[in-house]
């Protein structure tokens, strides 16, 4: 089955970021310092994006561009600030929309580490997926999980802070088929389904609670030496499988 127009990523022409502050009056300095605290970016859906690499991905100019040396070190979340930082507004979807436009779904529960989370959205990105945030992960617009994305924030449609056997249902409904990682009695990656699809993954360690593993109706095995793999590895490999599964 090959993947929906939807589900293709559009290339976008790199633009030139412009030296200087790209300035708006709404958003100071000091307004922009503050979205290095949760509370700030939730109450004006605002983030920061640091790196030109990074803010040329968005395709669109944030609502504020710094680049002089001393506000960036201001905004930089960084020892050694990169530059320039760029103010954006939240790019979140709900679960209704994501499940619209997507195949195949990653859904991370309560995954914590920033870094994993990133690099899920990265591989969601590189291999045409979406991904679903379950309450307790990591914030989608924390400073390390933005620059973990590499840009692909931009890209790959995200849902966050959703019940995960809500969504799972949700999903299954719209006729997704369910497969969660387990750490052992699973089926191999290459038995995954060809068609719309949920890979559910939760953190090293602690794993998937009983709960959303009886909501998914599969489950998967990654085989490996190592006794557990961590959250960006196992949902790379998996959507990795899924994505070869229907390529023509």
């Amino acid at each position: 089955m090959a993947a929906s127009p939807s589900a293709t990523s559009i290339k976008r022409p790199k633009r030139r970021l412009t030296t200087g502050s790209w300035r708006t009056p709404e958003i100071s300095l000091k307004r922009a310092a503050k979205l290095n605290q949760k509370k700030y970016r939730e109450s004006g859906r605002l983030f920061l994006a640091e790196g030109a690499r990074l803010i040329l991905e968005a395709g669109e100019p944030p609502r504020r561009l710094f680049t002089e040396l001393e506000e960036v070190r201001r905004l930089s979340a960084l020892t050694t600030p990169t530059g320039p930082v760029g103010v954006f507004p939240f790019l979140d979807v709900g679960a209704d929309e994501l499940i619209s436009t997507r195949e195949r779904l990653v859904l991370l529960h309560e995954v914590q580490d920033p870094g994993n989370v990133g690099a899920v959205i990265r591989s969601a990105h590189a291999f045409e997926a979406g991904v679903a945030l379950s309450k307790g992960c990591a914030d989608l617009y924390n400073p390390k999980t933005v620059r973990a994305t590499m840009g692909s924030l931009f890209h790959a449609p995200v849902s966050r802070e959703l019940d995960s056997p809500k969504f799972l249902m949700k999903a299954n409904d719209a006729g997704f088929s369910t497969a969660a990682a387990a750490p052992e009695g699973g089926g191999a990656p290459q038995l995954l389904a060809t068609g719309r699809l949920v890979i559910v993954v939760g953190a090293e360690g602690a794993g998937l609670p009983e709960q959303v593993l009886q909501t998914c109706q599969r489950r998967v095995t990654i085989p490996s030496r190592a006794t557990s793999l961590n959250a960006a590895i196992a949902a790379s490999i998996l959507l990795y499988e899924a994505h070869m599964r229907v390529l023509p």
